[in-house]
């Protein structure tokens, strides 16, 4: 044998010999060669149970998707349980999802409160609390909480997006606002008073808060109404959102009504409201609307709309949230193909943390999904809409 060709053999003899040790497999909890299990926590009961058909919705996106053979041949089993938006249930049924059905990751849990219960013990067990269906800035800190990520945009973003188009056209308004009193909805007030700055104390006139389990809203929104605003910012759940609209128009008070992105669902939200009672609402948004005519023709919306029918046909085609089950499913199947077979936890955390460029067919165009180790935003982005009674319209 040559010189020359001696130690091109040894390098060959050597990769060959370390080629079962690059391709061995590497499992977490909840995997196998057949499943990756993950778990969840969704209102199906109680005060804001228009939001599980997010987990409804998440369900029949892994059943298509296991039925075309699962993400790189293993099926997701999501196991979703019920805890009624009450945080101390929230804890023990994430307990039983960590503990007794040693799932993989806590996916797309729902709530600020609810997640907020939970995340010290799941950053303490360094479970991945992956892609929260909640809205809060606080998701974002990588130094304490290097296991939790949203996918909906914090508050800061949304909340400054209003309050800058309001500046623009309204230099002058006198703002009221409407917000649930909790986590959710003091974090959309506390963003709104940090964009507007130095001109929050004189701009916001009125503040009115309310409980989840209160019946009505009545009172605050005549209260709300007397303090003179022109201008009302609804930071409010779907249900509650409803009735702020309603009652707003029902007692003749006509403010500028800019409404929290949960509270622009045209199926939960304004139909219920009255779709006449809603005419200018203007709302945010980083998803394709099913009720924009824009999209009629859009071949993600129609892939969507088939695969509502198909495996989803009691789901509402109308609704926002439906349309956002589907896209966060998609983001988990994004992570779970980058990790191939090192299916670990940490393995999940480093592919969520480092998504360049990602677009999902429903974000709308030139909303892309970027995030680092060092900043775990992934919506940094919205689009203004304003409702014209049939749809959401672009507002400029």
């Amino acid at each position: 044998m040559t010189t020359l060709l001696r130690p091109l053999l040894a390098a060959a003899l050597l990769a060959f010999a370390l080629q079962p040790a690059f391709a061995a497999k590497h499992y977490g909890p909840g995997v196998s060669n057949s499943e990756v299990k993950v778990g969840q926590t969704m209102p199906y009961s109680g005060p804001v149970s228009a939001w599980a058909t997010l987990g409804r919705a998440e369900a029949a996106y892994f059943k298509m998707l296991n039925e075309q053979g699962g993400v790189n041949g293993r099926k997701i089993n999501l196991i979703s349980l019920d805890d009624g938006y009450s945080p101390a249930r929230t804890v023990e049924q994430t307990r039983r999802l960590v503990e007794q059905d040693d799932v993989l990751a806590v996916f797309s849990p729902f709530g600020t409160p609810t997640n907020t219960a939970i995340q010290k013990y799941l950053n303490a067990k360094k479970v991945p609390h992956l892609f929260l269906a909640a809205i809060g800035t606080k998701w974002n800190d990588p130094p304490r909480f290097p296991w939790t990520m949203a996918l909906w945009q914090d508050q800061f973003t949304e909340s400054a997006a209003g309050a800058v188009w309001l500046m623009k056209h309204q230099p002058n308004a006198k703002i009221a606002v409407l917000y649930q009193n909790d986590d959710y909805g003091k974090d959309y007030l506390k963003g709104l008073k940090d964009a507007l700055g130095p001109r929050a104390a004189a701009t916001i006139v009125g503040e009115a808060s309310y409980e989840v389990t209160d019946p009505t809203i009545d009172s605050q929104i005549i209260a709300l109404k007397s303090s003179g605003a022109d201008t009302l910012f609804t930071f409010a759940s779907p249900k509650f959102a409803a009735l702020s609209i309603r009652k707003t128009y029902d007692i003749g008070w006509k403010p500028l009504h800019i409404v929290a992105q949960p509270g622009t669902s045209v199926g939960s939200v304004l139909r219920p409201a009255g779709l006449e009672k809603s005419v200018g609402l203007i709302g945010a948004s980083f998803l394709k609307d099913p009720t924009d005519p824009q999209w009629r023709d859009d071949p993600a919306m129609k892939a969507w709309l088939a695969w509502m029918q198909k495996y989803y046909p009691e789901g509402d085609v109308t609704d926002w949230f439906n349309v956002y089950g589907y896209t966060v499913a998609q983001a988990l199947v994004h992570v779970l193909k980058q990790c191939g077979d090192n299916l670990t936890r940490e393995s999940i955390m480093a592919q969520a943390t480092s998504l360049k460029d990602l677009e999902l067919p429903m974000l709308l165009p030139g909303i892309k999904i970027n995030t680092s180790a060092t900043d775990f935003r992934t919506i940094r982005q919205v689009r203004l809409q304003r409702f014209d009674g049939k749809q959401w319209v672009k507002l400029e």
